[in-house]
């Protein structure tokens, strides 16, 4: 009976060892997982202490993003950053997106040297948004312009009178909640949204006028909704030289950036959530628990957080060919 009674003992106390060195080892990994996402969102965000020209891309749908918006002001405010590349590459999106960005590069330009390097397409409010640097550069066959506001609703009053629905409301005054894709749009209607997008549509006009080499009139007979290539662009003032990243660097060197200094992306904030459902850990942590593999940028990626936009758009899209005009 002692040998069991001393055979138990040493088994707990094998077992209190053991718990005691899982908790240290549990507590070891957090602290370094810790230190790893603060030194990876650290890099993500081009916080390097090393003097550098700053990247910022801005890309896809324009929204207002405060996630972005901070970041611009995290770059204004950098003491390491000596000049800055916008990477636009965007078809446009709400207006008030649009603004909110441009405001936000007005006031880093105001701070740092700021190009706009134009990829793919700076459209709409992606052009708004290029026209708030000091510079704009673009490749030869890059689409520019669509300066113009609209809005789109759908009408699905054919399609009620097919399956027998039909719509009874009632509401303060004639114009409340109108246009609506239930009704069939009235005169009065389409002048209000008329005025409404016109007003915006001048005060878009206004920004170009503003920022570009160009007379106002000049900006109307650019501001019709046309697109225009790299080369277009520039022989009609809309961009100020042909080229890539080399070129926008070029630029900043003219306005007194070391020539010699890296160019540094400042990425988009992961939070520490983030960061570990993304790493390898991460992954096998859910794979050990039966959770599917997770990517935390998912929606962002497939453009689901995006379907939807609220207000005025300055977006350009392309007809599809089966659409007659």
């Amino acid at each position: 009976m002692a040998l069991r009674a001393d055979e138990m003992i040493d088994r707990r106390r094998l077992r209190r060892k053991l718990t005691f060195w899982r908790v240290a080892a549990i507590l070891i990994a957090a602290a370094a997982i810790a230190a790893s996402t603060g030194w990876a969102m650290r890099d993500s965000l081009g916080g390097a202490a090393v003097a550098h020209i700053a990247k910022v891309k801005i890309e896809g749908t324009i929204t207002e993003d405060e996630e972005l918006l901070k970041r611009l002001k995290d770059v204004a405010e950098s003491d390491s950053v000596k000049g800055v590349i916008l990477s636009i590459d965007s078809p446009g999106g709400t207006t008030a997106g649009g603004e909110a960005i441009y405001e936000a590069v007005r006031k880093l330009a105001a701070a740092k040297p700021t190009v706009a390097q134009v990829g793919t397409l700076a459209a709409s409010a992606g052009y708004m948004i290029a026209s708030a640097s000091d510079h704009i550069v673009a490749r030869q066959s890059s689409i520019v312009g669509s300066i113009g506001v609209l809005v789109q609703f759908p009408n699905f009053t054919g399609l009620m009178d097919k399956i027998g629905i039909t719509l009874d409301e009632v509401k303060s005054s004639p114009l409340k909640a109108e246009p609506s894709p239930f009704n069939v749009t009235t005169d009065e209607e389409r002048a209000m949204l008329r005025s409404m997008i016109m007003d915006s549509y001048d005060w878009f006009v206004g920004l170009v006028d503003e920022r570009r080499p160009l007379s106002r009139d000049e900006v109307l007979s650019l501001a019709d909704g046309s697109i225009f290539t790299g080369r277009q662009a520039l022989a009609n003032k809309l961009v100020d030289e042909l080229g890539g990243e080399e070129k926008a660097k070029d630029w900043l060197v003219t306005k007194g950036v070391d020539s010699g200094l890296d160019i540094v992306e400042w990425k988009p904030r992961r939070s520490t959530t983030d960061f570990f459902l993304s790493s390898a850990l991460g992954q096998r942590i859910a794979a050990l628990l039966g959770i599917p593999s997770v990517d935390a940028d998912l929606l962002e990626k497939i453009g689901a957080d995006r379907i939807f936009l609220d207000g005025m758009l300055s977006l350009w899209h392309p007809k599809s060919a089966a659409v007659s005009d």
